[in-house]
């Protein structure tokens, strides 16, 4: 359990999403993986896009959460950008600027969860996630 917990301190600093992991991890049936995407979701935390979306809509999922919000970061030249890939590495590009980095949390193929987390973080989340068995990337 230490490994999910500091997994999910190094995403969100939101403790309803901890409790709701840490729940998820000790039910046989549950999935702490799923909490984890819930709970980002729950808290704001998480651009949720499919793999037809654009830059637009990254760019506003992005715009939305409260590291990006914060910087004040202007994503319009992702807005222009067809290919949701190309789009999210631009945005990494641009929030790299602000020590920050896009990291994708494998959930299904036609969706691109999306947590934006301080860019010291960034590898440690990749490499818990496949400690817990699961795929993270930064972009």
């Amino acid at each position: 359990m230490q490994d999910w917990a500091r997994f999910c301190r190094l995403l969100d600093d939101d403790s309803e999403m901890l409790a709701s992991v840490e729940t998820a991890a000790a039910d046989p049936d549950g999935d702490p993986w799923l909490a984890v995407i819930d709970g980002l979701d729950d808290a704001g935390a998480l651009a949720y896009l499919e793999t037809q979306d654009v830059g637009a809509e990254l760019a506003d999922a992005l715009a939305g959460l409260p590291r990006v919000f914060r910087t004040s970061v202007d994503l319009g030249s992702v807005a222009d950008i067809d290919e949701l890939p190309d789009a999210i590495a631009a945005a990494d590009l641009l929030l790299a600027l602000h020590d920050l980095r896009v990291v994708f949390l494998e959930e299904d193929s036609d969706a691109f969860p999306l947590v934006v987390v301080r860019r010291a973080d960034a590898e440690a989340i990749v490499e818990l996630a496949g400690q817990l068995g699961h795929e993270a990337r930064v972009f």
